[in-house]
């Protein structure tokens, strides 16, 4: 979650420098990867929903 609280939507390259030191890379987590990218839309679209309720 520090990562998207500072990056709305995070790169490849953030999103493995962000848990190159939490996770074991030997079985591979591309579905960490996509669930943290998906978490990123989820919220920026929470964000922007949000945002018109209160126009």
């Amino acid at each position: 979650k520090a990562l998207l609280d500072r990056t709305q939507k995070p790169t490849a390259e953030d999103i493995e420098e962000a848990v190159s030191g939490n996770i074991c890379r030997c079985t591979g987590y591309n579905k960490i990867v996509d669930a943290i990218h998906l978490a990123a839309e989820r919220m920026a679209g929470s964000k922007e929903q949000g945002a018109r309720q209160r126009a």
